[in-house]
C-alpha cells in the first residue's frame, strides 16, 4: 500500500471558471479528505517549491552535517527562541538517533546558521519561505476538506512566528538499533517533509507500518495534533517514525506549520455542539502543550508509554 499523491497545480492557478480545473480540485480534495480521516498522511507534487532549490538545500545540508563535530557545535542554540534554534544532537540516552539544525523564519533574530558554504543561509531561507507558502495552500485545502467557512483556519492561525524548519541527519543503523526517531505524532498543525533518496519514513495505518517511498520532487504532508483537536478527531494526527538504513545516513527537511504559543486550542463548535457531539479534548494553550512535549525530550520518562501526548487532554467518554 502506498500513501496517496496529489497534484497541487490546480490550487496554484487562477483558473476562473475552468470546469476541468474545478474537477481536478474536487478530486484532490476528496483524496486528501479520505487520507486525513484515515491516517493523516499524503504527499504532493507540482507544489511550486523549485526542484533545483530542494536539491541544492539537500546538498548544503549534507555538507553541513559532514563538518567535524567541533565545527557544528559553533552553531549551538541561543536562549531566546521558543525552541532551540541552531545545531543540536540527540543525547546518547535518547532512543532517537539524529542531529539537526533548527531555524525560524528569516529575520526572526533567532537563527544560528553557518556562513559556509556561502549560499547556505540564502538557500535555507528560501526553502523556509517556499515551504511556508506550501503550508498555506495545504491549510486552505484542509479547511475545505473539513467543510469550514472559507479562510476559517487562515484567520484562526494568522501568526506565523512559531513556524520552524529543521534540517535533519539520521545516523546509519548499527547491529542493535535501527530507529532514527521513535513512533510519535507531531504537536503542530501541518508538517511538510522533503526527504532524500535513502527512505526510512513510515506511517502507521490500522496497526501496520507503511513505508513512504522517496520520490524526487515530492513533499510529504502529515497532520499534527492541533488539527486533530480542532476537528474533534475527524482528522487524524499521523503516527509515524523513521527507520535507519545500515548503509548510509538519511537526510531530510521538515517544516512545521504551527500556531503561536498563546493560541487557545479546543475542538471547534462545528464538530461538537454544532452537530450534537461531545468534545473529545479539553482546551489548552498551545505553548503549555509544547512545554510538556519538550519535557519528554529533556526529562524522558522511564517508560516510553508515559511520554506526554495529545491524549493528556483527552476527555474520557
Amino acid at each position: 500500500m502506498a500513501i496517496p499523491t496529489v497534484d497541487l497545480s490546480p490550487f496554484l492557478t487562477n483558473g476562473g471558471d475552468d470546469e476541468d480545473e474545478d474537477e481536478k480540485k474536487a478530486a484532490a480534495v476528496d483524496i486528501i479528505r479520505q487520507a486525513c480521516s484515515d491516517y493523516g498522511f499524503f504527499q504532493v507534487v507540482n507544489h511550486n517549491v523549485p526542484l533545483d532549490l530542494m536539491s541544492r538545500a539537500m546538498q548544503l545540508s549534507k555538507t553541513f552535517f559532514a563538518f567535524p563535530a567541533e565545527e557544528k557545535l559553533k552553531y549551538s542554540p541561543g536562549e531566546a527562541a521558543p525552541l532551540p534554534a541552531g545545531y543540536s544532537k540527540q543525547p546518547d540516552r535518547s532512543p532517537d538517533k539524529n542531529e539537526y539544525l533548527l531555524m525560524f523564519q528569516p529575520r526572526s533574530g533567532f537563527n544560528v546558521l553557518p556562513n559556509y558554504p556561502p549560499d547556505f543561509r540564502y538557500v535555507v531561507e528560501e526553502m523556509f519561505i517556499h515551504l511556508r507558502q506550501t503550508g498555506e495552500v495545504i491549510e486552505k485545502i484542509v479547511n475545505d476538506c473539513l467543510g469550514l467557512p472559507p479562510s476559517f483556519l487562515k484567520q484562526y492561525n494568522q501568526d506565523r512566528s512559531w513556524d520552524f524548519m529543521v534540517a535533519l541527519r539520521y545516523f546509519p543503523a548499527n547491529e542493535t538499533e535501527n530507529i532514527g526517531i521513535t513512533e510519535h505524532e507531531d504537536g503542530n498543525c501541518i508538517t511538510l517533509v522533503v526527504q532524500d533518496e535513502v527512505g526510512g519514513l513510515e506511517v502507521k495505518k490500522d496497526g501496520n507500518w507503511i513505508p513512504v517511498v522517496p520520490c524526487p520532487g515530492t513533499i510529504v504532508v502529515n497532520l499534527g495534533d492541533v488539527i486533530q483537536v480542532l476537528s474533534n478527531k475527524k482528522f487524524k494526527s499521523a503516527t509515524h517514525r523513521v527507520v535507519r538504513s545500515r548503509e548510509r545516513s538519511r537526510h531530510s527537511f521538515a517544516f512545521f506549520y504551527t500556531v503561536e504559543g498563546d493560541k487557545w486550542v479546543e475542538p471547534l463548535f462545528e464538530f461538537t455542539r454544532g452537530i450534537g457531539e461531545a468534545a473529545k479534548y479539553r482546551g489548552f494553550m498551545y505553548k503549555d502543550y509544547q512545554a510538556l512535549r519538550m519535557r519528554n525530550k529533556t526529562h524522558p520518562p522511564s517508560r516510553p508509554e508515559d511520554a506526554i501526548t495529545i491524549a493528556h487532554y483527552a476527555i474520557s467518554s
